[in-house]
């Protein structure tokens, strides 16, 4: 393993970065889409909640892989040229906000309904009480759920080894196919991964309870 990891050291860490450039991206992404599509959830205007509801549902109930490969194999067919990094992170970022949107809906509701008409009825317009008194209070809430998802995105972005992402999985299915090490290089794999996700597992444990 440490003769691995001295001759591999290179496209595994290339492979890190990869990942952890992917989910940063993806990450920042399915919050800001996901926030979006939440607030057209519960939108007073029907059209809007039918949109939002909509775009939930079909990215919820569609596999990753399948968004995925539809973006990296329909966008260069029809629209632009794009590598296989860039497929697999807008699918990535796509998947993911519809379960964000879910969450963030969930701790909107769990929020008193009266304090909305207070609001309200004190001068502020529904996009103010939503932005200043709702949403703060329901990503409170959220916090746990929320570093869920963003521990399973991490894990989810090992899709782009399917549309040669070269990604951290991507990097050890070639070392693998290459030196015939398979047990020592998916182990060396699986510890990368537990370097990104646990220290965001802790983090996020911490903020729940300072928040709490």
């Amino acid at each position: 393993m440490a003769h691995l990891i001295a001759t591999q050291w290179q496209p595994l860490l290339m492979g890190l970065w990869n990942t952890i450039l992917c989910s940063i991206i993806a990450l920042i992404g399915s919050m800001i889409i996901g926030t979006l599509f939440t607030l057209l959830e519960i939108s007073q205007t029907r059209i809007l909640r039918v949109i939002g509801k909509v775009y939930v549902e079909v990215f919820r109930n569609i596999p990753l892989l399948v968004i995925t490969m539809a973006f990296f194999l329909i966008i260069p067919m029809y629209i632009a040229k794009i590598n296989g990094f860039t497929a697999g992170t807008i699918g990535l970022t796509l998947y993911t906000s519809a379960f964000i949107a879910e969450t963030v809906r969930a701790g909107i509701n769990s929020v008193e309904g009266g304090q909305l008409e207070g609001a309200l009825s004190n001068g502020m317009t529904y996009h103010q009480a939503m932005r200043y008194i709702i949403l703060p209070q329901a990503f409170r809430v959220v916090i746990p759920p929320l570093g869920n998802q963003f521990i399973n995105l991490v894990k989810n972005s090992s899709v782009l080894a399917f549309v040669a992402g070269f990604d951290l999985m991507y990097q050890g299915n070639l070392i693998a196919n290459d030196t015939l090490q398979t047990i020592p290089t998916y182990f060396i794999v699986g510890i990368m991964y537990l370097i990104i996700t646990l220290p965001l597992s802790y983090y996020m444990r911490h903020l729940e309870k300072k928040l709490a």
